[in-house]
């Protein structure tokens, strides 16, 4: 095994003389995970970041992640290790094409996952996470919403609320591919063990679940409950810090597939260089960021359940 231990050294010492926070988010590769100062869902990260004093976020994860932060945090530089880090759902709704949606829906609310761009969601009334959305749509209160940008969580909100969904046809791959019978497989090789799905899983898959949960839901589902046992239904990335919190506690990976090798491209190597060069920089314009925000800004009234 490398061993990184000066190469870390390196990291903390640059980041402490710069005034920068590491953020990693739960898919990400487990040293990146173990160096960073705070873990968690994409959005979270970024409004924890924005409550800090640093003058310098350095966010481990993808291009949509990067640019939430620079709406929450508009006087810190956000920097991305690695540029091409992207996310294919994300990828999958333009503003143009949200534009285009919107009209044939006129006067609907416009409900976004924060898996999306910023000018998406610019482009949007209100966001929501994985966590949230149900609340979200809820709280809007109209008969009929526009979601964006992934069926499968709408599918999951059309399944909790009386409201009509119009939902756009993106979706992640990695979730989205999980097949009933890998599903299957997993509980049949654990048949004790609570089966935990996010929500970008199909519908045939969350109806086998347990429990659904958003990344850090499941974090604190684990950590909580008397079960010794989990399959875990999300990209494996996951099972660092689950097995991490709760070292008593057994977690299965569903299938070995559910790896998004764009959450894989950073490393100690990519943190290092994206501190010393403060490069590359992800900065939201203006006008994009401040009707981003608002969307962001709505999504934080909503009350919790």
């Amino acid at each position: 095994m490398k061993d990184n231990s000066k190469l870390i050294e390196e990291i903390k010492a640059l980041a402490k003389e710069k005034n920068a926070i590491i953020l990693a988010h739960n898919y990400q590769v487990p040293e990146v995970q173990d160096i960073a100062d705070l873990t968690g869902d994409s959005l979270a990260l970024s409004i924890q970041a924005s409550r800090t004093d640093a003058d310098l976020i350095i966010f481990c994860g993808v291009h949509f992640m990067a640019e939430a932060a620079s709406i929450v945090c508009p006087e810190k530089k956000v920097v991305i290790p690695v540029k091409e880090a992207g996310c294919a759902m994300a990828d999958m709704l333009t503003a143009e094409q949200l534009k285009e949606f919107k009209a044939r829906y006129p006067g609907l609310p416009v409900v976004t996952y924060v898996n999306s761009s910023a000018a998406v969601k610019a482009e949007s009334d209100i966001c929501c996470t994985s966590a949230n959305a149900v609340q979200v749509v809820k709280w809007t209160r109209a008969r009929e919403v526009i979601m964006t940008p992934d069926r499968n969580l709408a599918a999951w909100v059309r399944r909790h609320t009386d409201q009509v969904v119009h939902a756009w046809n993106g979706y992640c791959p990695i979730h989205d591919e999980l097949a009933v019978k890998e599903v299957k497989l997993a509980m049949e090789e654990h048949p004790g063990a609570v089966l935990m799905a996010h929500p970008e899983c199909t519908e045939e898959v969350l109806k086998l679940a347990d429990v659904v949960r958003s990344t850090s839901g499941m974090l604190d589902y684990a950590r909580s409950s008397d079960r010794e046992e989990f399959i875990v239904a999300t990209e494996n990335g996951l099972l660092h810090a689950l097995q991490k919190e709760n070292p008593g506690k057994r977690f299965y990976a569903v299938s070995p597939k559910m790896i998004c090798t764009d959450m894989k491209k950073t490393g100690l190597e990519e943190i290092l260089s994206a501190l010393k060069d403060e490069a590359p920089v992800v900065k939201v314009p203006e006008e994009t960021r401040i009707r981003a925000y608002k969307a962001v800004e709505r999504m934080l009234e909503v009350p919790r359940d």
